[in-house]
């Protein structure tokens, strides 16, 4: 069962700076994991934010370009976050997919608990 650990919150004012990490435990290092961040503010549907497939590619929502960052090493993701503004105030979470690829890999989705991020004006 794979583990997800979110840390590197806080609370800062807009323009600042935050660097979000996410180990991962009981992964299978056969199989093969994409890695992703959400976001979730108060009242409002979970977003993604930007996500490192297995093979390095990266991609970013366009709400978080030119801002955010994503990097991986092994099994940590990270998110360092500059220019920080108040909309970007959320619950952020980490994401792990593992594909059906090679076998005997199963399909799987495991969520952490989530790190807070608040942006005052």
């Amino acid at each position: 069962q794979v583990h997800l650990v979110e840390s590197g919150g806080g609370s800062v004012q807009a323009g600042g700076s935050l660097r979000l990490s996410c180990a991962a435990s009981g992964y299978d290092t056969g199989c093969r994991y994409d890695m992703r961040w959400y976001r979730q503010a108060p009242g409002k549907e979970r977003e993604f934010v930007s996500g490192i497939v297995d093979d390095g590619s990266a991609y970013v929502a366009d709400s978080a370009k030119d801002r955010f960052t994503i990097s991986r090493e092994k099994y940590t993701l990270y998110l360092q976050m500059n220019n920080l503004r108040p909309e970007d105030t959320a619950m952020y979470y980490c994401q792990m997919t593992r594909g059906g690829v090679p076998w005997p890999c199963s399909p799987a989705t495991y969520w952490g608990l989530g790190t807070q991020v608040t942006v005052s004006s």
